[in-house]
């Protein structure tokens, strides 16, 4: 499959921002900066950035506890997300969503969730929105393996099959449910069989091939967009990091963490570009150097805003 090199290079640099991004919010919540809990994803740019690029800004996605790249890949500033991440008034919720509830309806991001399997109902029922009023829009619920085994995921892909609406559930599969293996948890080896209790298609792909993921989600939008359904989509990738910043992940072994940190999927693309003629070692650099300073003002401006006034909790509320 052919990939233009304008995308080609979004997508590398959108990699890099999230990594970017994410490695400085560790190193600001391990400074005591940021309130509340943070999740990051270090080691699975490869899935919101090569199911983002199949997505227009009007298509429609849900996010999870884990959901600062996807956040990224659909177009969120990182000025207002820094802002929002240390609870500042001038953040893209205002300062009252935080790292893990990080929505933006200006770029289609229906809300992250912090509770389990929530992504697909809300995205189902975005995708049945866009087949009521006739457009071509598609919606695309990122989930963690651990959300498989909840009911919103199985009520929700039921009635997206039942209803053959444009949805895709994209399940970034890093093995780890929390401190969980997925494999102790449930009988099946291969996840991406689930679909097969729905009658739509199941798919698994290296998630830590952004070609792989590209190539999976635009069939998949263009079957939705054909009106055949929705599809199930496994992306095999591996997180760097612990569930939280400051869980140690002990319950994983040294091995294991070793061969993640081999399939890193930045280098891996950059490695590609290069060789494909598209990016020189010089221009990945000079990108690189570029996101720190972008990241850098994102800090000044989180830093240097002011926090909400305490009577604004009680704004902003729907009842």
């Amino acid at each position: 499959m052919k990939i233009e090199k304008e995308k080609l290079l979004w997508m590398y640099r959108t990699m890099v921002r999230i990594r970017v991004f994410e490695e400085r919010i560790g190193d600001e919540f391990a400074a005591g900066k940021i309130p509340g809990f943070v999740h990051l994803s270090s080691g699975q740019e490869a899935n919101p950035v090569g199911v983002c690029a199949n997505l227009r800004r009007d298509d429609y996605i849900t996010s999870n506890h884990r959901g600062h790249g996807h956040l990224i890949a659909k177009g969120l500033p990182l000025d207002i997300m820094t802002a929002e991440i240390f609870g500042k008034k001038t953040g893209v919720n205002k300062g009252k969503a935080g790292s893990q509830h990080l929505t933006d309806m200006a770029v289609g991001c229906l809300g992250a969730e912090g509770i389990q399997g929530t992504p697909v109902p809300v995205a189902v029922g975005a995708a049945l929105s866009a087949k009521l009023r006739g457009t071509d829009q598609v919606a695309v619920a990122f989930i963690g393996d651990g959300t498989l085994n909840t009911g919103r995921f199985h009520e929700g892909l039921n009635l997206a099959a039942a209803w053959k609406l444009p949805f895709i559930c994209y399940c970034e599969n890093n093995t780890w449910a929390e401190s969980t293996n997925i494999y102790d948890a449930t009988a099946l080896t291969d996840i991406s069989q689930r679909a097969m209790g729905y009658g739509i298609p199941g798919i698994a792909v290296d998630g830590n091939d952004v070609f792989a993921v590209y190539e999976a989600v635009y069939e998949a939008v263009a079957r939705a967009k054909r009106g055949e359904g929705p599809t199930f989509i496994e992306g095999r990738t591996c997180r760097r990091r612990g569930h939280f910043e400051g869980d140690s992940h002990l319950y994983r072994g040294q091995e294991e963490k070793d061969e993640c940190l081999k399939r890193d999927p930045i280098p891996r693309f950059r490695k590609k570009l290069i060789e494909m003629g598209i990016l020189t070692e010089p221009e990945a650099d000079k990108i690189e150097r570029e996101i720190k300073g972008e990241m850098d003002e994102a800090l000044k401006f989180a830093e240097e805003s002011p926090f909400p006034e305490p009577e604004e909790v009680y704004t902003d509320e729907f009842v």
